[in-house]
């Protein structure tokens, strides 16, 4: 199909603040015009980020997650997430007749370790340099994988966070797809009470949510107890694969 460049749509704004959920609804409304339902590559950090953004997205386009998150710490959490990510997806499709597929990237969270440690980052605070670095990488890694798997658009399911800065995560994006030969889904996914949605569909769908973003430098300067969260997480995942038979 022949996709739609959300540069288009930004340039005309003026230099204004950019709505990028403005943006994505007119680029909806392109799609509806001529009666196409596009491709996308959400790269999700869990569960509870893609809870709206599917509900959202899939009555326009088929969606695929993307599951690529080795900042995520310590592994036991990062499998965690996982399980719950594909759980979640596995309900919402039952639930919706929808057919939302999951891909999950390589763990490598010693390269994420040592990319922060070279960069002078791991004492950066929460919203930082360090933040930033890790939109980076995580977006470079979906479009690289949208381009090799030849879908129409990749995307962010973090703009649903009233945490996440989305005017940072949207220009990210768009400088990205700048350098690939893909386009980039511009959103802002907390908007229209998406942000409040997400929260109750976790407790539709019993969906954990954790209680920090997922590396270890952040979760130390939240006072997150690490031992705490490895021992629940190894429970949660004893018990799943009991009753789930995984």
């Amino acid at each position: 199909m022949n996709t739609i460049d959300a540069t288009e749509i930004v340039e005309k704004m003026n230099n204004q603040k950019i709505n990028y959920d403005r943006v994505l609804h007119k680029m909806i409304q392109s799609w509806e015009k001529v009666d196409v339902r596009p491709r996308i590559l959400i790269h999700s950090c869990c569960a509870p980020c893609s809870t709206y953004t599917l509900e959202f997205l899939t009555q326009y386009a088929d969606v695929t997650i993307f599951f690529s998150n080795s900042n995520i710490h310590p592994e036991s959490e990062y499998q965690r997430r996982i399980l719950v990510q594909e759980k979640f997806i596995n309900d919402f499709n039952t639930k919706t007749e929808n057919h939302v597929d999951l891909i999950v990237d390589d763990y490598k969270p010693n390269e994420f370790i040592q990319f922060m440690h070279q960069n002078n980052l791991t004492e950066e605070p929460e919203g930082g340099k360090r933040c930033t670095a890790c939109f980076n990488m995580r977006l470079d890694l979906a479009a690289k994988e949208a381009l090799e798997r030849g879908y129409d658009y990749f995307g962010s399911a973090l703009t649903i966070s009233p945490k996440k800065n989305s005017q940072l995560i949207n220009q990210i994006g768009m400088d990205i797809q700048k350098i690939y030969n893909t386009q980039y889904l511009p959103s802002d996914f907390k908007k229209n009470s998406g942000y409040q949605r997400s929260i109750e569909m976790c407790k539709e769908y019993d969906v954990y949510r954790q209680c920090y973003c997922g590396c270890v430098f952040a979760a130390k300067q939240q006072g997150c107890d690490l031992k705490t969260v490895n021992k629940e997480a190894k429970s949660f995942i004893e018990t799943l694969k009991k009753t789930e038979n995984i």
